[in-house]
């Protein structure tokens, strides 16, 4: 499956899941969610990856923690936030050099209607 595949695949599952649990949650509820619905769709779904980052030498183990990574191609990062800002989507671009992936998508469950809060960001891939 194509990463392009895998994210139309996670925007239907996030609005699903927007539109019986409803905004305001904590973002937890909705990782776990989401990993579920995308787990019942066929696709392998981890939570909470230990990314390691390394600087001139310097390795650090944890750089960061992803909060969702599909099928070992897409990472998706959850928020519950008043309004996303640039350095969320900034926070998706690094996200997605530092692993080396083509294809994330920056989830903010805290609006009215999910549609509004769906960003996609990518990496050097070829649509």
């Amino acid at each position: 499956m194509t990463e392009n595949e895998i994210g139309n695949i996670i925007v239907d599952s996030a609005i699903k899941v927007h539109m019986k649990l409803g905004p305001g949650l904590l973002e937890l509820v909705y990782e776990v969610s989401l990993a579920h619905e995308l787990g019942q769709r066929g696709l392998k779904v981890q939570r909470q990856v230990p990314i390691s980052v390394e600087y001139e030498g310097i390795k650090f183990q944890e750089g960061f923690r992803a909060d969702l990574i599909v099928d070992d191609k897409v990472i998706i990062e959850l928020k519950v936030v008043d309004k996303i800002n640039d350095v969320h989507k900034k926070q998706v671009q690094t996200y997605l050099k530092l692993t080396g992936l083509k294809l994330g998508y920056l989830l903010n469950f805290n609006e009215a209607l999910m549609k509004r809060g769906i960003t996609r960001r990518v990496n050097g891939l070829k649509e």
